[in-house]
């Protein structure tokens, strides 16, 4: 039943730090597999009632499965706009709930996740938006079949679109060159902090979902399970033939039975030789995959979540 697919967490208490530690553990008979401790959203807000807002999320996905990737889909975006330099941008503030960045390009479509999430935050209204957010795509990865991935709370929504970030923060999927499209993919994740393994990493998260022409002017899922986690992505980019698909669109790449497809940026991650190689190693290890992913996710998502920085040690306790 689908009620059998829920995610099922488990809660312990570290009274010694004030600390909240959760286990989540995939569908079936599977060991649990211990996450990171969490943190409370502020001193004066409760505890994230992480197992209530992981089930209503289930819930979800199990009347609309196809809604998982897009909650992965809306933390990625809202979390990629971090820029180290700065120190702007991340999921810390969820501004993706105001314009301009609502009506960013790159955010098209992602208005049927923020609606969707809209009835937990009703019923657990002391919870941020943007740990919401953060939550809903780790649970949901669980969900589809992937890597139980560490996750904190400790987001503060902002109060207004004065905190929006300037469009162009995200990855492109083309930039027209092949050496243009590769050195913005590295342009982009590298002004976050990300080095080419963990981008590699990230990327793979092109198992789940699909484009869709009236959002990004592209078209159709990058494998054949795009409501399952796995490194099918990488090896469809490997194994599978690619050519330059024939149509009015943007250009994209497919495969010979015209049903999948992959964009430039995918095709970089096998035309660049630094790329390839972890390519290649995911297409055959999936559990380093799955490990990795979960590592470069979590670190994705805590960009900038000012709460979840390390603490700067005082000079004997001046300062």
């Amino acid at each position: 039943t689908p009620a059998s697919h829920r995610l099922a967490t488990a809660l312990l208490f570290a009274s010694s730090a004030a600390v909240t530690t959760y286990t989540l553990t995939a569908p079936g008979p599977s060991p649990a597999r211990s996450l990171a401790p969490f943190s409370p959203l502020a001193a004066k807000s409760p505890t994230v009632p992480v197992i209530d807002i992981s089930a209503a999320i289930s819930a979800i996905l199990d009347e609309s499965p196809n809604l998982g990737p897009t909650f992965v889909r809306l933390a990625w975006h809202a979390s990629g706009t971090y820029d180290a330099k700065s120190g702007t941008g991340g999921s810390d503030g969820a501004t993706m709930r105001f314009d301009p960045e609502a009506k960013h390009g790159a955010n098209a479509g992602l208005q049927v996740a923020r609606a969707a999430l809209e009835p937990v935050k009703a019923q657990f209204p002391d919870v941020s938006y943007a740990d919401l957010w953060t939550l809903a795509a780790v649970a949901a990865i669980e969900y589809m079949g992937g890597p139980a991935i560490s996750w904190r709370a400790g987001r503060v929504d902002a109060a207004s679109g004065e905190a929006c970030t300037p469009d162009g923060r995200l990855p492109d999927a083309d930039k027209g060159t092949l050496k243009g499209t590769i050195q913005h993919i590295r342009d982009i994740f590298y002004r976050m902090g990300f080095n080419d393994q963990e981008i590699v990493a990230l990327v793979g998260a092109h198992s789940l979902g699909r484009c869709h022409a009236d959002r990004s002017g592209y078209s159709g899922p990058w494998d054949r399970a795009p409501t399952t986690f796995s490194n099918l992505y990488f090896k469809e980019l490997l194994g599978n033939t690619w050519t330059l698909k024939k149509w009015d669109g943007p250009d994209q790449f497919e495969d010979p039975t015209g049903e999948l497809m992959m964009l430039p940026s995918d095709m970089a991650m096998i035309w660049d030789k630094d790329f390839r190689k972890y390519v290649e190693t995911y297409a055959k290890d999936e559990d380093l995959f799955f490990k990795d992913f979960a590592a470069a996710f979590q670190k994705l998502e805590e960009l900038g979540v000012k709460a979840l920085q390390p603490k700067k040690k005082s000079f004997f306790g001046l300062f």
